[in-house]
């Protein structure tokens, strides 16, 4: 029963101390990324380059995914505005009949961007991904993010820890109902970025070098 106890005592020990590094992860990188993200077209400096984070287009009932229309309204307006000349489009293609760079890129051509100042990333399977990928392979050192306010504060943290000046604008996020099961990942999500950084990971991928002009 001792035994039985002190296994209890520990357990419930590293599950407060994993509560306590999921609140400080949070509160950090959110705390961090304040001074980088803005809900403003005016305020998002000018850059050559945005780097638009995937996501599906729909959802798995079939419906519309709001998460993936906003970013795509977000970075016409970006482009429209004149702050980017060109941009990235960063996403999963690992599953055959499923590419989220090549559906950004056509409903992005659809807003009346010219194809040839869309790239497509298909190797960002992983928010680290996209944003190593775009400094390492793309040749990037700075570029504005677009994607929701919860996912930017984890990617443009991400960037300026691997060196990237990195700057954010944030879509138009979904109502609160809609996006419970989202916000409530990205809290383990933010957590595994120090454990990230801490394990030095890198991208799943590398390749050769896409030059943008």
């Amino acid at each position: 029963m001792k035994i039985i106890k002190n296994l209890i005592k520990i357990f419930l020990l590293l599950l407060v101390a994993g509560f306590l590094f999921i609140l400080f992860a949070n509160f950090s990188i959110k705390k961090y990324s304040n001074d980088y993200i803005s809900n403003y077209l005016e305020e998002v400096p000018t850059e050559k380059t945005a780097l638009v984070l995937g996501t599906s287009k729909a959802l798995s009932n079939g419906n519309p995914n709001l998460y993936f229309s906003y970013r795509i309204k977000a970075t016409a307006e970006l482009y429209k505005a004149g702050k980017i000349q060109y941009i990235i489009v960063s996403g999963d293609n690992s599953v055959e009949g499923y590419n989220e760079p090549e559906e950004m890129k056509n409903d992005l051509v659809a807003e009346g961007i010219p194809a040839e100042k869309i790239f497509e990333d298909f190797a960002g399977f992983r928010t680290l991904d996209s944003v190593v990928r775009a400094k390492e392979i793309f040749g990037q050192n700075s570029y504005i993010i677009i994607s929701q306010k919860f996912h930017n504060e984890r990617a443009v943290f991400l960037a300026r820890k691997y060196g990237i000046e990195a700057y954010v604008y944030n879509a138009k996020d979904v109502n609160k109902y809609a996006g419970l099961k989202t916000n409530l990942r990205e809290y383990l999500a933010k957590a595994k970025v120090y454990v990230d950084l801490l394990f030095g990971v890198e991208p799943k991928f590398g390749g050769d070098k896409i030059l943008i002009p």
